[in-house]
Parts: C-alpha cells; structure tokens; sequence
C-alpha cells in the first residue's frame, strides 16, 4: 500500500516520519509529479496535477478541517474527500471563542485602553442574560464552543443547515429560522464551513438583523463576511466591534482597514491549529479501518461534495 503525502506550505518530515511509525508496513512519501499511483493521499492545498495524476486515490485525508478550497479542484468522483474531525482543534478553538466573549463582556478591551493612558476606572459588571451568544454552525467545533459557553453561564443558541438537538442550546434550522436566530442573538460567532450557500452571509442585511449593541467573532473562513459592511455597521454604532482570526487574503495585507480600526480585534488565523501528532494518529486510524473492510461511509469526517463538508 502506497501513501501520497502533498501538502503546501507545510514541512514534510515530521508528517512522514509520524504517519510511517503509524503505518509501518506503508510506503509513504512526498509526491513528485510523475510519481507511482497511490492508494491514499494526505493533503492540504494541492495542485490540480495532483489530482490528475492520482485518479486512482481511494481517499485524500485532508489536514485540516475546512475542505472548501480543495473542493474547488476537479477531484476524482471515486476519491473520498476525508476532513479531520476534532484532532485537538475543538478544545482550541473553545479556549478562543470564549477568551473573546468574555474579553467583550466583561469589558476587558476598554480596561486595557484606560490602562494604556494611565487611567484607574470601573464599570458597573453586565449581566450575562443580556449577552446572548449565537453560534452559527454546529458541527464538532460549534457544539463544543457552545458547550463551553454554558458552562460560563451565557445563554447560547445555535444555527445550522439541519436540524440539531443540543443540551441547553436553542437550537434554529435552515433558512426558515434564520432571521429568529439572528435577533435573539447579540454576540455572533461564525463556524460555518464556507458553501456557496454560506459565502458573504454576514453582510449589511443579515448583521443589521442582529440585536442593535452585537459583537462579531469569526472564526471560519474570511469569505463568510464581507469587510465593508463590517465595517459600515460598526461605524454606525449598530454592532459595537468583532473579533477577526480569519480573512478574504491571508496574510491580512498592510493596507487592509481591519489593522487600525479601533474596535475590531485581529489574530493571524490561531484560533485552532492543526495538531500533528493528533492528526496522524486520527489519519492512521482511519486508514487502519479501511484495510480491515471497514467502509468509507463508516468513517468520521467523510465530505459529501454536494454540501461542501
């Protein structure tokens, strides 16, 4: 059994030297083009003649967990696309979205600019049942960020594509509900994977529906929002500021208005990073199940193209 390993802007020995201790009777290696066919892939943003040359690929496992820009690639309809599912970014991504809650809630961000001019102040403490948070996408990362804001006691509600039941979280569905989910919500935080249905969806109209007061924290991918409108609306004073990890071109480019504008927080994309060892073991595992029969269907983080995750 072969094993292609493809992934751009990432350095290769670690992966390798994980993945063949994990699979020590597969032969891994880093794809050259020309190279013999493979059974497998592990990937993260491959060339187009990657593809090509592999139509053979039974499965590409994808390190990360965002698959939207390999599926815009003509992927071989036989070739199962394979995200990771967990893999230690939930905690991670948990541990941010929170951080950034409670930095907007408790004030934390106008303390630290009195602190900056020397100034000793109080605010009169909020109350938690005034600021609830909207969690729109609730797959593996969106149930544990809101799983993790109840246990700071905000009220949490959710929205996704389809019908979801969580404990302690008002859940909305589908386009009918959207707009509900939108003004019970003052605090939004985006985890939606990035659709065609999904692309600008926190634009002027949607973010004005928002309750008026509402913080913005996206941590998906920088094609949900549209910059401008952001922009506009926090001027206004309709939203109060967003925190940002994700962007439209990454690295945020020097020019780009987010850098100084005064209420908007910018990360370089930290919120959850990929985690090699947790991965590896996660990819092998999986492999491991298919050469013991296991089907692809079986297998946690399978992609359905039609859905685009």
């Amino acid at each position: 059994m072969r094993i292609a390993f493809c992934c751009t802007d990432t350095p290769p020995e670690p992966w390798l030297q994980g993945l063949r201790a994990a699979l020590p009777t597969v032969t891994v290696e880093i794809w050259q083009p020309g190279a013999a066919a493979a059974d497998y892939a592990v990937v993260w943003a491959p060339p187009q003649r990657f593809l090509d040359e592999q139509p053979g690929l039974k499965a590409m496992f994808n390190i990360g967990a965002g698959v939207d820009a390999l599926l815009r690639l003509r992927v071989p309809p036989q070739t199962a696309v394979v995200r990771l599912d967990d893999a230690g970014m939930s905690v991670q991504m948990a541990e941010y979205v929170c951080h950034a809650v409670i930095r907007h809630f408790r004030e934390f961000d106008a303390y630290e600019a009195d602190v900056a001019q020397g100034k000793w102040s109080y605010r009169k403490p909020r109350l938690r049942q005034n600021f609830p948070v909207g969690v729109m996408g609730l797959g593996v990362l969106g149930q544990r960020v809101a799983q993790a804001l109840q246990g700071f006691e905000f009220p949490v509600c959710g929205w996704s594509r389809s019908p979801r039941t969580l404990h302690g979280v008002q859940c909305h569905a589908g386009p009918a509900q959207f707009d509900d989910f939108l003004a019970a919500t003052r605090i939004l935080v985006c985890l939606l994977p990035l659709t065609t249905e999904t692309r600008d969806i926190m634009r002027y109209d949607t973010l004005s529906r928002l309750r008026p007061g509402s913080y913005v924290i996206n941590v998906a991918r920088g094609a949900h929002l549209v910059d401008e409108d952001l922009i506009a609306l926090v001027d206004s004073g309709h939203l109060v500021g967003a925190t940002l990890d994700v962007f439209r071109t990454e690295p945020l480019p020097a020019a780009h208005p987010f850098w100084k504008h005064p209420r908007i927080t910018v990360t370089p994309h930290t919120s959850a990073r990929t985690l090699r060892e947790e991965s590896i073991a996660q990819i092998a595992g999986k492999i491991k199940a298919l050469q013991n029969g296991a089907p692809i269907s079986s297998l946690a983080g399978v992609v359905d193209p039609k859905k685009g995750y």
